[in-house]
């Protein structure tokens, strides 16, 4: 018991004790890295079908589909924050039962909920892609890779929830080498499906669940060989705790609904991007990938300071909350301007992994050089709203982002862009909703209504 309990405090103290910067950047950079092979997955798939088959099949893979394939992501990623959110403050309060129960929970919640959305993802794909004009000569292969993507979702869905288990223990480092052996695969399984054995989009699909399936695995056995009993997972004791579930889904699904409200807005916008035809949809989609790699660092670092507030909120150190926030600003805000200038250095060549069609690859550079200076104002957003959810609050964060984000996104596509349709006006809807959003976040957050007594209980 001695030697669990100094392996568990082991695990924790760079996150409850220390210096606040060192715990998060020690906690933050494995989630990037593993985010980062999480986003090769796609990418990988992008710059083969775009090299070896042509730009339709690669607006086919990282246009439409890709968006319904985030908002489907993004959905099941902010509900199982619930989860990790719960499982980390268990564990930051010492309280084992409930730990244990917890885990269980959370992997019974993934997969029933992979198995419904997997076989609803299936059918309702074909209309999905007509809801947002998809092109006529990229529209069979959109739905044949979108189709073939909705097989994969129940071990992606294990994963993901598995790897935020496991986040939530303090342990960002196994998540990262999971990912690592499934995006090896999907690379050498990409090359093989699309470039030796010519099967198109199809290939690129099943590469990517077959690599998702391996990670599944990797995560069972992870979890079920954990030193640590009360962490420890087994198939046995599978099984939904109803008050468990409960305040799993009541702190998780604001972040799914939000994420999905993302999402949706980001179909409306990538409906206006097809209207400009086919090339202009293959620069966004190629533009789509290069700004991930932003995205995936603030997102990383969203998830790394929910997961070190959740912590520290569980043990009672609330001033470590406010400290990271201070800290994770400053961080992000210099990251955000790092890629800026990287972007405007550089971007126009990192499209010719994509493509070599000259028209995309000039759409896709104006689009990049227009958004790329706005990074800094998003960052207030991550950082803010991970804090707050780290201390159990996601209902208003929710309202917050839907107002500001979604809605005034949707108000600007529908008024300022049929005045002015250009592709730049469309797309200037990020900048606008994300400076507005950052600011209703600012006030939230120094209103100080959402981090209460503390309230962590061992029911």
């Amino acid at each position: 018991m001695i030697h669990t309990e100094l392996n568990k405090y082991a695990m924790t103290n760079t996150i409850t004790e220390g210096p606040v910067w060192k715990g998060l950047l020690i906690f933050f950079f494995p989630i990037l890295l593993g985010t980062f092979f999480q986003q090769l997955y796609n990418t990988v798939d992008a710059v083969v079908v775009g090299q070896f088959i042509g730009k339709e099949a690669l607006a086919a893979v990282s246009g439409g589909s890709a968006v319904y394939v985030n908002l489907l992501v993004g959905f099941f990623t902010g509900l199982s924050t619930g989860a990790t959110i719960i499982i980390s403050q268990f564990y930051g309060a010492n309280h084992e039962k409930e730990l244990n129960r917890s885990i269980h929970t959370a992997m019974t919640l993934s997969v029933w909920a992979g198995i419904g959305m997997s076989a609803v993802g299936a059918l309702i794909t074909p209309f999905a892609m007509s809801a947002i004009a998809t092109p006529d000569d990229i529209f069979a292969q959109s739905v044949t890779y979108l189709r073939i993507y909705f097989i994969g979702v129940l071990p992606m869905f294990i994963y993901n929830m598995g790897a935020g288990i496991l986040r939530a223990f303090g342990d960002s480092k196994s998540p990262f080498f999971i990912l690592v052996a499934g995006c090896i695969a999907n690379i050498i399984l990409d090359l093989v499906f699309v470039a030796v054995l010519h099967r198109g989009v199809a290939g690129a699909a099943w590469a990517t669940v077959i690599s998702q399936t391996l990670c599944m695995v990797l995560t069972f056995i992870k979890l079920i060989h954990q030193h640590d009993p009360n962490c420890r997972f087994s198939f046995r004791l599978m099984h939904f705790t109803p008050h468990l579930l409960r305040r799993m889904i009541h702190v998780g699904l604001p972040n799914g609904i939000q994420s999905s409200l993302y999402t949706i807005s980001n179909l409306i916008i990538q409906s206006n991007v097809n209207s400009f035809g086919t090339d202009m949809a293959a620069a966004w989609a190629a533009y789509g990938r290069i700004d991930s790699i932003f995205w995936m660092t603030i997102s990383s670092f969203g998830v790394a300071i929910t997961t070190y507030a959740g912590q520290n909120y569980g043990a009672g150190r609330n001033e470590r909350i406010h400290l990271a926030t201070k800290q994770g600003l400053i961080i992000m805000c210099g990251t955000a301007l790092f890629y800026t200038v990287l972007f405007y250095s550089i971007g126009s060549r990192i499209f010719l992994l994509f493509t070599r069609d000259t028209n995309v690859i000039a759409e896709g550079t104006q689009i990049l050089h227009f958004i790329a200076p706005f990074f800094i104002t998003y960052v207030p957003i991550e950082v803010f709203s991970g804090s707050i959810h780290g201390a159990g609050e996601t209902f208003k964060p929710m309202i917050i982002t839907m107002l500001g984000i979604c809605v005034l996104r949707i108000i600007w596509l529908f008024t300022a862009v049929p005045m002015h349709n250009t592709i730049i006006m469309v797309v200037a809807c990020y900048p606008v909703t994300w400076i507005s959003t950052s600011a209703a976040f600012f006030i939230y957050y120094k209103r100080g209504k959402w981090i209460r007594a503390h309230t962590v209980t061992n029911s």
